[in-house]
């Protein structure tokens, strides 16, 4: 016996967008040292110390620079670890 055919419906697809991506901002401070500053990217952002150089200079001349962007638990971890470091840390929504 022959199978009925079954005709498939064309049902609307539910788009889930993607969560939105968070910035860990380090804002420039006159308390902590600037090998203090490349210790702390080193041990908590697990970059090399030129990178970690790298983005210590961008705080220095511009006052703040975004040092990681990714998921908002794993965002909210790494400015927690900074901000024991004694760092002035703090979370932006990306644009």
């Amino acid at each position: 016996m022959a199978k009925p055919k079954t005709k498939l419906e064309n049902k609307p697809q539910t788009v889930v967008a993607p969560a939105p991506k968070w910035n860990v901002v380090v804002l420039n401070d006159p308390i902590n040292y600037q090998g203090y500053v490349v210790i702390a990217f080193v041990s908590v952002l697990r970059i090399t110390s030129p990178e970690a150089k790298k983005l210590m200079r961008t705080i220095h001349q511009n006052g703040r620079t975004t040092v990681w962007t990714g998921e908002r638990e794993r965002a909210e971890m790494l400015a927690l670890e900074l901000q024991q470091w004694h760092l002035n840390a703090l979370l932006e929504k990306d644009a």
